[in-house]
């Protein structure tokens, strides 16, 4: 399975750009940033997203993702696929033709450039050519976590979450799991808005730690970018070496 790190942050920064990662070329995992990290012809071939929730430091890459696709001659239908209460948040806050064009219904309703599939949760369904169990995880909106396998190796992503535990329940049963995607948004510092925010510090993640696959690398994202050096240290006391730091623009196979 191949990784690409579009965004690697919890916000926009110079140069850094919110969380978005492609997976072998034709599956969105979050879509805070897309057109930013991509050509127009990689983005034509992405063919399905999976969005964790409707924040819009996880969804404006989709926005502009979806202009893109209507000015293109040659493409096929977007899929974005989620928990049904995401979905619904979509259609009426964000493709709602107030906030932006309704692109479920455009160019025309027979011909849309994109398509909404509601995932049941916990349970094992196809995307495209990968196998995915969406997961509730602890958020202060209707958010998904992840686990997504191609019958050979598997990644678990967090989404945005604080403190959780059916997601890692149900990862730990998961004998194809190579790494764990996690989130960490506040340094150590912060630990009180954190749980206001429900996110994740490394203390937290520390408390977590066992909580997970045993004996996996643990790719750190959604890092706010003015935190990045102090979480950056702080997380390196953590882990026994399996915690990192994932780099933007970085391609990475499990």
């Amino acid at each position: 399975m191949k990784i690409r790190v579009l965004g690697a942050f919890g916000a926009e920064g110079l140069a850094q750009r919110p969380a978005a990662f492609l997976v072998n070329d034709r599956l969105l995992l979050d879509a805070g940033t897309v057109g930013g990290a991509l050509s127009v012809p990689e983005q034509v071939n992405i063919e399905h997203a999976l969005l964790s929730h409707a924040h819009l430091d996880h969804v404006v890459g989709l926005a502009f993702l979806t202009e893109t696709l209507a000015l293109t001659e040659v493409r096929r239908p977007l899929t974005v696929a989620s928990l049904e209460p995401v979905i619904h948040a979509l259609r009426t806050s964000v493709f709602n033709d107030v906030a932006w064009p309704d692109f479920s219904q455009l160019p025309t309703p027979d011909n849309p450039v994109l398509q909404f599939r509601s995932l049941a949760g916990e349970s094992e369904q196809r995307v495209g050519d990968l196998w995915v169990t969406p997961v509730p995880v602890s958020h202060t909106v209707p958010t998904s976590g992840f686990i997504l396998h191609d019958g050979t190796t598997g990644v678990v992503f967090s989404g945005d979450t604080g403190p959780t535990d059916a997601l890692w329940a149900l990862a730990r049963e998961q004998r194809l799991i190579r790494t764990v995607i996690l989130e960490c948004a506040f340094p150590n510092r912060l630990a009180a808005l954190a749980d206001v925010a429900r996110h994740l510090t490394p203390r937290l993640i520390e408390r977590e730690i066992d909580k997970l696959p045993p004996d996996v690398p643990i790719w750190i994202y959604h890092v706010k970018p003015q935190f990045t050096d102090e979480i950056g240290e702080e997380l390196s006391r953590i882990g026994g070496g399996r915690v990192m730091l994932v780099e933007q623009d970085k391609t990475y196979s499990v």
